[in-house]
């Protein structure tokens, strides 16, 4: 088959002066691009590189293409922005892999995923989304549960996630807010923070989605609380162990999986996902977020992790995820392009 493989390569952008040092964070690397790339053309498919942005809609339009693999994190500030490519290819009518725009859009911005969940009788902590320093200063935080974490409201890769984003006060949460809403230029989200395991599950498939795997995230040295943080992502080897299958309670998983296959059909996910939660001491699963398009990097990427410790490697993961987006597109190889 002929397939283009879309993505934003973090090398090729430039922060924006003066702002958070992980502003790049969520874009993928060359490693990502080839390790995708080795694995679709070991299989016997064709792949063109379309890159993202400006150089994707020119490469798009220069090549017939049975199928788009989208790795895609889109550009800008905005809270829609992996809808970006996914968007033009349905304006090209062209097949591609993961989420639709809808999804995609809804997934990013974190309030409005927690409602939607919450909405569907999937526990998630208590919330208040703040929008502006002024409102900040209008709230009366007195009865927000404490701790409390803070993030901006429409990220991943966990940006803005930091080990100090835990507030122990009202005071706190003021200015710990109003510096995120500066930095990162939009709004912020207040949760209530929950004490207990950090557990991130994997899912694929469309009409029977199935859990691939429940991973528990384990610090290697006790604190008082675990964040897993931008900073824990960047060193993980010396500061986490990843646990797979994650030593729970069998009831524990089981509500696990449930909560995230109710969720991953009510956000209308599609082929796969990552989906993150903190299991509280009482085995209580409190949906954090998801991730509709998730990180495949072969060496630090929590999904490929997940699966190199399932005993799948990370071109079986490529294959499983375009093999998934083949036939929800009832795409075979007799009616591609020659």
């Amino acid at each position: 088959m002929q397939i283009g493989l879309s993505y934003d390569l973090k090398q090729a952008l430039n922060p924006v002066s003066g702002g958070p040092d992980d502003a790049l964070e969520e874009y993928d690397s060359p490693e990502t691009v080839e390790a995708i790339t080795n694995a679709l053309t070991q299989a016997g498919h064709t792949v063109y590189r379309l890159g993202g942005g400006k150089e994707f809609l020119r490469r798009v339009q220069e090549q017939k293409l049975d199928l788009v693999f989208n790795i895609a994190e889109g550009l800008g500030n905005y809270r829609s922005r992996e809808a970006q490519i996914p968007g033009i290819l349905e304006m090209l009518d062209i097949p591609y892999t993961g989420s639709d725009p809808q999804t995609l859009a809804v997934c990013l911005d974190k309030p409005l995923t927690k409602k939607l969940v919450a909405d569907a009788g999937i526990k998630t902590a208590r919330w208040q989304l703040v929008t502006s320093c002024e409102e900040l200063s209008a709230i009366d935080w007195s009865g927000f549960p404490l701790p409390a974490f803070l993030k901006p409201a429409c990220e991943g890769s966990s940006k803005g996630v930091r080990f100090a984003s835990r507030a122990g006060s009202a005071k706190e949460i003021v200015s710990m807010a109003a510096e995120l809403l500066t930095a990162y230029e939009q709004p912020v989200l207040i949760e209530e923070f929950i004490s207990g395991e950090e557990i991130t599950v994997g899912v694929t498939g469309n009409i029977q989605p199935k859990v691939l795997g429940i991973m528990r995230v384990v610090p290697k040295t006790k604190t008082d609380y675990f964040v897993y943080s931008v900073e824990v992502k960047r060193n993980w080897r010396q500061m986490v162990e990843y646990e797979v299958p994650a030593a729970l309670p069998a009831e524990t998983l089981s509500r696990i999986e449930k909560a995230t296959l109710d969720a991953y059909k009510v956000l209308g996910c599609r082929d796969l996902c990552r989906m993150d939660f903190r299991v509280s001491p009482d085995g209580t699963p409190y949906f954090l977020e998801v991730n509709p398009l998730p990180g495949l990097n072969p060496v630090s990427g929590d999904l490929p992790i997940m699966a190199s410790k399932l005993g799948i490697s990370h071109a079986e993961l490529v294959l499983k995820i375009l093999d998934t987006a083949l036939a929800r597109h009832s795409l075979t190889a007799a009616n591609c392009l020659p």
